[in-house]
């Protein structure tokens, strides 16, 4: 294993569930489908915790005005 990762351990009855779930569902293994969860859940966290700008606010409302909701 390179230098760039790490041996993460989660229980054998997690793997094995998970490997099932997987099947037929486009991962190659348990390890490409953990590291796409757990990118996905610290992305979603990044996203919650910014804050939007004034522009960003002003251009949210511009687009909900064009639409017809304000």
């Amino acid at each position: 294993m390179g230098k760039d990762k790490v041996t993460l351990k989660i229980p054998r009855p997690l793997y094995e569930r998970i490997k099932t779930v997987i099947e037929g569902g486009g991962f190659s293994s348990v390890n490409e489908f953990v590291v796409y969860v757990l990118r996905d859940l610290i992305s979603a966290k990044d996203i919650e915790k910014r804050e939007l700008s004034s522009e960003e606010i002003e251009a949210i409302r511009l687009r909900l005005k064009n639409l017809g909701y304000l």
